[in-house]
């Protein structure tokens, strides 16, 4: 077995509160489903994940990494969850480094919270650490002391088994976050919301999901202006699901700097309002792709959030078979549309043209710089009655054949010939690069 303590502050002015727990062990689910909360601290049994995050080392690495910033003062390892407490309140972190019983007979016996109703008697008696207590004839502590110091003993030092209750995944993430200090400049509030988003992907993680949209509010001061209210809030988008917490940090400071606060901030919450499956990356020893760098979404969804959503587009392509309505230009940071798109048989222009372009005909056949030659098709296209451009009933409806045809000196060309006509023409509609 494997455990891991986090301690949190014990301070009066440290934010030690339940709810605090609860967001560090929420934190924690990314790690392991088997966290349980105990003495004031979070119990993690990784046990299962060592594997997973490459080893105990890097497992190792990563926790004490990320925990400060969670508001976790200590970290400690050791076969069993009560060993792991008392070595993380002795200020001490690898519970293996020497045999448990030799490590455990050498701390202060205050570390486990069974000896405190009893710290008085046992020190009148000389004794000072776990060492001392373990050597009292058991029947004269089963006697005079209550049975919970005796099992806590034995389940510190691993002759007694453990029972916990296991921490249950919320449903939703809405955590809150009391600042250290009052906030007036909007920037600064990213110190408590990263904490927030750390938390986040902790769920999130645990969920095996990823947020396309989350919001962070603030809370003004008590002590404040009339007209300022209450609070404010913002919300931040993504166009895929990432629980990528240097992005989403990178995304809502490019926003916060376009924030001006009313009055102080003392308070932050943070809701995730849109999640979504997230796929994972293959961690496989031959991967399908090599990436290197930030991919080009978070680049421009960043972009967006530094000039405005307005003025980073991307062209998005729809599932619709008229060419003219294929393809539209949206906002960056708005999700991508999530139907496949249609398959249509024939291979698809580079370029189109903003209009098409009537054609001569000779003999039947059309004519763009010298007669053409029929590649491809037909791709017969029918489709458009639906969508109406004004209330008088115009709609978009086309009727087309579709074929890739060779010019001697334009190259190919993506022409179509019209349908259901009297006269039937032919147009040029884009090119082949």
């Amino acid at each position: 077995m494997l455990w891991s303590a986090l301690l949190l502050p014990t301070a009066p002015t440290a934010p030690s509160t339940e709810a605090a727990r609860r967001a560090v062990a929420t934190w924690a689910l990314q790690f392991t489903p088997r966290v349980a909360l105990a003495d004031g601290a979070v119990l993690m049994e990784v046990a299962a994940s060592v594997r997973l995050f490459g080893g105990r080392r890097a497992l190792r690495d990563r926790v004490v990494a990320e925990s400060a910033e969670v508001g976790v003062t200590q970290v400690a390892w050791a076969p069993n969850s009560l060993a792991a407490l008392a070595l993380a309140r002795a200020g001490l972190e690898n519970g293996f480094r020497q045999a448990l019983p030799v490590l455990l007979d050498a701390l202060p016996m205050v570390v486990l919270n069974a000896v405190h109703p009893h710290q008085l008697t046992l020190a009148h008696i000389g004794c000072r650490t776990l060492g001392d207590v373990r050597a009292l004839p058991r029947g004269g502590v089963g006697r005079r002391f209550d049975k919970q110091l005796l099992q806590a003993l034995d389940q510190a030092y691993g002759a007694e088994p453990e029972a916990h209750v296991w921490v249950a995944l919320p449903e939703s993430f809405d955590e809150r976050l009391e600042l250290m200090a009052r906030v007036e400049q909007a920037p600064a509030l990213l110190w408590g919301a990263r904490r927030l988003l750390l938390v986040m992907r902790g769920w999130l993680a645990a969920r095996r999901a990823g947020v396309t949209a989350f919001t962070l509010r603030w809370a003004h001061d008590a002590m404040r202006a009339r007209d300022a209210g209450e609070g404010g809030e913002i919300t931040v988008r993504t166009a895929e699901p990432t629980r990528d917490t240097e992005h989403l940090c990178r995304l809502l400071a490019e926003h916060l700097a376009h924030v001006q606060l009313l009055a102080p901030v003392g308070d932050l919450q943070l809701l995730a309002t849109e999640v979504h499956p997230l796929h994972e990356v293959s961690a496989s020893l031959l991967p399908d792709t090599v990436r290197q760098g930030e991919t080009l979404h978070l680049v421009l969804e960043r972009l967006a959030a530094r000039l405005g959503p307005g003025r980073v587009l991307r062209p998005v392509v729809l599932p619709d078979h008229r060419q003219e309505w294929m393809c539209r230009w949206q906002s960056a940071p708005e999700p991508l549309p999530r139907k496949p798109v249609p398959d249509t048989g024939l291979p698809q222009p580079t370029f189109v043209l903003p209009e098409p372009l009537k054609l001569l005909v000779r003999g039947n056949r059309p004519i763009y710089q010298g007669e053409l030659q029929l590649l491809a098709g037909p791709q017969r296209v029918e489709g458009g009655w639906w969508d109406r451009v004004d209330d008088v009933g115009t709609t978009r409806n086309v009727v087309r054949d579709y074929w890739v045809a060779l010019s001697a000196k334009a190259g190919v060309l993506w022409i179509f010939q019209t349908r259901l006509e009297e006269t039937p023409a032919w147009y040029l509609h884009g090119h082949f690069a």
